[in-house]
């Protein structure tokens, strides 16, 4: 149980494990599993690669009105991301998020989180993506881990 007020200051994403994890001030306030992009492995390179990116971000917007039962931006692509991208001469994407099921299909339509389905976001059921939409404000801190 997470304190009454209490915000996170980090989202953590350890892609390997599968695993969202919410801290304050160096303490877990809430750990969630996941599912990623529908090729997970290494580094965001480029547009429709499928991959969750890894780094240091931030969110940097809330969708009450997301077609995946709401939705926090991650700052992807961040300079460096767009330089990595540009010197191969391919368009970086965006519309990073960590967000809910879509919301066109019942709960949990798509074997979640024993299958990676997005195309590159973080995705946890609709109940706990509204815990995190309660624990997380814009400007936190995500670091995704590979």
């Amino acid at each position: 149980m997470v304190p009454d007020g209490e915000q996170a200051d980090l989202v953590a994403v350890f892609k390997a494990e599968r695993r969202l994890t919410l801290s304050r001030a160096g303490s877990v306030l809430k750990t969630y599993r996941v599912a990623l992009g529908f090729a997970p492995e290494g580094h965001k390179e480029r547009e429709g690669d499928g991959r969750t990116p890894e780094g240091a971000y931030t969110i940097d917007a809330r969708n009450p009105r997301s077609a995946f039962h709401l939705s926090l931006r991650v700052s992807y692509p961040d300079d460096k991301d767009k330089a990595r991208a540009a010197s191969r001469g391919v368009p970086p994407g965006g519309d990073i998020y960590i967000h809910g099921q879509p919301n066109e299909l019942p709960e949990v339509p798509v074997d979640h989180p024993n299958r990676d389905w997005t195309t590159g976001c973080i995705a946890v059921t609709d109940a706990e993506m509204r815990e995190i939409w309660s624990l997380v404000t814009t400007g936190a801190r995500v670091v995704i881990h590979p």
